[in-house]
């Protein structure tokens, strides 16, 4: 299409006389500048559901958050979330999330809110007892051995595992590296088998 000088200058000339007609920017220059997150707190952190690690930018303003974005400094996600990274501030802004735990006793039908502190303590004394009751420090196993005649023979002999079977551990896919070897050495410390990860599974 062939586009004469004197075209464009008609062109461009009626386009700048509409887009003066009427249009005033102040308003929206003026909410520009006020934006709701003038005054918040920033603080960087990681997306919590699964185990890609995307950067989030939270914004807070007297204790609660009201504004999450995409982290663009972040090495892995660029600035970039999907769907449930967008939505991430529903998990700490909402009425129907729990804030405090519930406690079912065995034989009981009904769940009781109880505080944090007892929960924990609860929690940490079962693992113990758990442990203590079902800890091994020897496993025996067959093996073959071979005799002086030099023949092999099946013997059942004993082995050092300081182990316990009767408890097993999952890992969040939202824990870093740190996180996810501090937990290992734990969880191995109490002589745990089963160790997974959630972002395996």
């Amino acid at each position: 299409m062939g586009v004469s000088r004197r075209d464009f200058l008609k062109l461009s000339g009626g386009t700048a006389l509409i887009a003066s007609l009427g249009v005033n920017l102040d308003s929206a220059k003026a909410y520009a500048r006020e934006l709701r997150i003038k005054n918040a707190k920033q603080t960087t952190t990681i997306c919590p559901y699964c185990s890609v690690g995307c950067g989030i930018i939270v914004y807070a303003e007297n204790g609660k958050i009201i504004n999450t974005e995409g982290d663009p400094d972040h090495p892995i996600s660029e600035g970039t979330l999907c769907s449930k990274g967008a939505s991430v501030m529903q998990l700490a802004n909402n009425d129907k999330r729990l804030g405090k735990p519930l406690y079912r006793a065995p034989g009981e039908t009904a769940w009781k809110q109880v505080e944090w502190e007892w929960a924990l303590d609860r929690i940490a004394h079962l693992v113990k007892d758990t442990r203590d009751k079902s800890f091994k420090t020897v496993s025996t196993s067959k093996v073959m051995e071979k005799q002086a005649d030099g023949t092999e023979l099946l013997v059942e002999k004993e082995f050092v595992v300081n182990r316990t079977d009767k408890i097993a551990h999952v890992g969040s896919a939202a824990l870093d590296n740190e996180e996810c070897y501090l937990l290992q050495k734990l969880v191995r410390s109490w002589g745990l088998v089963y160790v997974e990860h959630q972002a395996r599974i």
